[in-house]
């Protein structure tokens, strides 16, 4: 790029964020940079890593993360690994909900940026586990026609971009429309969402012998992340890694 198109593009962009100031995704005070939480948001995120459970990322006290948790001894989850990027809590909820409801599909950057850190650990290197395909959980195209976009599979392609990885958001489909998940304990939120994940037919081609990195905005008891790596590992995927923005840290009700 020569002197003068750079020096054109500086003066674009301080004219652009003199008119439009790049603001905080969650209360939208201004901040210096675009996709920037302001300081008391940022303070107010808990960061999730280690220590935490070796399988369902459920942060530990103490210790290392070779261990798995009492329920991931209990029952092991249908998927081999699980990280998130925050425990889910105040400024988190507020930022997904904006994605998912007011409109604001450029969040997904934003949140996309604090999740990267996590793809070396779950897809193996910087850039991911050769030969990983990125597969968002998919919304029933019902809802997907009323919101205008999957807030997962925003996800999934601002990571793909960022890391080089294969995206494939039209593997995986949701096959019926689910009631809400919201106020369901552990059980009835795995009956619900049973049998409601299929992959396509191109998928199962796709898909053999591959691992998969599955995107979704929030963990909850794990009830669509489980059906989905159920759908996933039954047409052949060689495993099953979930990447999201925020993880429910308390016990989901039983």
């Amino acid at each position: 790029m020569s002197a003068a198109a750079s020096l054109v593009r500086n003066l674009v962009r301080e004219a652009v964020d003199f008119a439009l100031p790049p603001r905080c995704p969650a209360c939208g005070t201004i901040t210096p940079e675009p996709h920037r939480f302001c300081f008391d948001c940022w303070k107010s995120l808990t960061f999730l890593g280690d220590p935490c459970c070796a399988s369902c990322g459920l942060p530990f006290a103490y210790g290392d993360s070779a261990g798995l948790c009492g329920r991931c001894l209990a029952e092991p989850p249908p998927f081999e690994r699980l990280r998130a990027a925050v425990a889910y809590g105040e400024v988190a909820r507020t930022v997904v909900l904006k994605l998912k409801y007011s409109g604001r599909p450029g969040l997904a950057e934003t949140l996309a940026r604090l999740m990267r850190r996590h793809l070396p650990e779950v897809g193996g290197t910087a850039t991911g586990e050769k030969g990983a395909v990125l597969v968002p959980v998919p919304l029933h195209r019902w809802r997907l026609w009323k919101r205008g976009y999957n807030q997962a599979a925003l996800l999934a392609s601002a990571l793909a971009r960022a890391d080089g990885l294969e995206f494939a958001p039209d593997l995986l489909r949701r096959t019926r429309a689910t009631p809400p998940l919201k106020g369901l304990g552990r059980r009835e939120r795995a009956l619900t969402v049973r049998g409601a994940f299929r992959v396509t037919e191109r998928g199962k081609g796709v898909l053999a012998g591959r691992p998969v990195i599955l995107i979704d905005d929030v963990f909850t008891s794990g009830a669509t992340a489980g059906a989905c790596a159920r759908a996933l590992k039954r047409a052949g995927a060689a495993s099953v890694v979930i990447l999201c923005w925020a993880r429910v840290v308390q016990e989901a009700a039983d």
